[in-house]
């Protein structure tokens, strides 16, 4: 499955416009966030583990995202867009990982 963030695709014909394909994943980040965050006050600079975790969640929605398009026929997805929100649904703080583009198919 090729998977681009441009709407065409340089030397490949795109044949069919299946439509749009998203993949999400949810985690919780009040465990990292408060430790962490507690952490980069004192030495300053990046969190790994935060970091392997937002990796590891958008690793999850593009996988979701192009299973859903490999079920719909496509061999490709076009204009990928990922987001990151942060989400509160009440005591902790969660992180959504959203990637949704377009499925085609390419010669």
């Amino acid at each position: 499955m090729l998977i681009v963030t441009t709407s065409s695709l340089e030397g490949r014909r795109i044949s069919k416009y299946i439509g749009l394909v998203s993949g999400e994943a949810i985690l919780g980040a009040n465990i990292f966030k408060d430790f962490f965050a507690g952490i980069r006050d004192i030495v300053g600079g990046r969190s790994a583990a935060y970091e392997q975790e937002l990796r590891k969640a958008k690793d999850i929605a593009i996988r979701e995202m192009s299973d859903e398009a490999q079920r719909l026929g496509a061999n490709a997805v076009i204009g990928v867009d990922l987001d990151f929100e942060e989400i509160s649904p009440g005591q902790g703080t969660m992180l959504m990982v959203s990637a949704s583009g377009t499925a085609v198919v390419i010669d």
